[in-house]
């Protein structure tokens, strides 16, 4: 994986509503700026595909109504800190609020995490594969905290068309070592890489990795949520 990548932002998408055909907006932005070539990555924030795929809910005035919506998204409350909720959510993410957000929408909506992301992933894959000619990779993503660290990174919550993690375990370091559980979250490292150039703030939801060679596979979310008898913290 070794190489010069590039990280190429996705402009003129625009806002993205209930029904539209997101995999059409993405090709037509493609189209008119940077293309698809064979091995690309298209990162896509999870917000316009949950707009997209209506994966959103009216709320109303007051915190009650927004935390009916996060309890409603939840399988189970880990913590509580007032308004806060940490959760886990259907997909097995564990994450404030279970994924429920009221940025970048209209007021009195919140937008929810798509029902399945490696299948809107898969289908935003196809569709431009089909259209560019092209073998690509697709990963949807959002924004988590870190437990013990400050500030927020995204990291992938669906994909399709590459392997989740890469598996380190059995090879050598460069003193011979045997490496006996490295396991490398490449496709959490290409959401925040490609984070670097989008953003809420700047209207571009999402962005291509060119030039990485990234394991083949057909990875899925699942594949990046630790077991509960691995989980040291609950």
């Amino acid at each position: 994986m070794h190489g010069r990548i590039e990280l190429i932002p996705i402009v003129g998408i625009g806002e993205v509503r209930p029904g539209d055909d997101l995999a059409a907006i993405l090709g037509d932005a493609v189209e008119a700026g940077p293309d698809l070539v064979d091995g690309d990555v298209v990162v896509v924030t999870h917000k316009v595909v949950s707009k997209a795929e209506g994966a959103v809910a009216d709320v109303g005035p007051g915190p009650d109504a927004h935390r009916s919506v996060v309890e409603s998204e939840a399988v189970d409350v880990i913590r509580r800190r007032g308004d806060l909720v940490i959760a886990r959510t259907r997909h097995g993410f564990i994450c404030a609020n279970a994924g429920v957000d009221r940025s970048n929408v209209e007021a009195g909506r919140v937008v929810l995490l798509p029902r399945d992301p490696d299948r809107s992933a898969h289908r935003i894959r196809l569709r431009l594969e089909q259209r560019f000619g092209v073998a690509v990779a697709v990963v949807v993503t959002d924004t988590f905290g870190r437990p013990w660290r400050r500030g927020l990174v995204d990291v992938a919550i669906g994909m399709s068309g590459l392997a989740a993690v890469d598996d380190h375990r059995g090879r050598t370091d460069t003193h011979g070592n045997t490496l006996d559980v490295t396991e490398v979250a490449i496709v959490d490292e290409l959401a925040a890489a490609a984070d670097l150039v989008m953003g809420k703030a700047t209207g571009v939801p999402a962005a291509i990795v060119r030039g990485l060679t990234v394991p083949a596979g057909d990875g899925r979310v699942a594949d990046l949520v630790r077991p509960a008898d691995e989980d040291l913290f609950r």
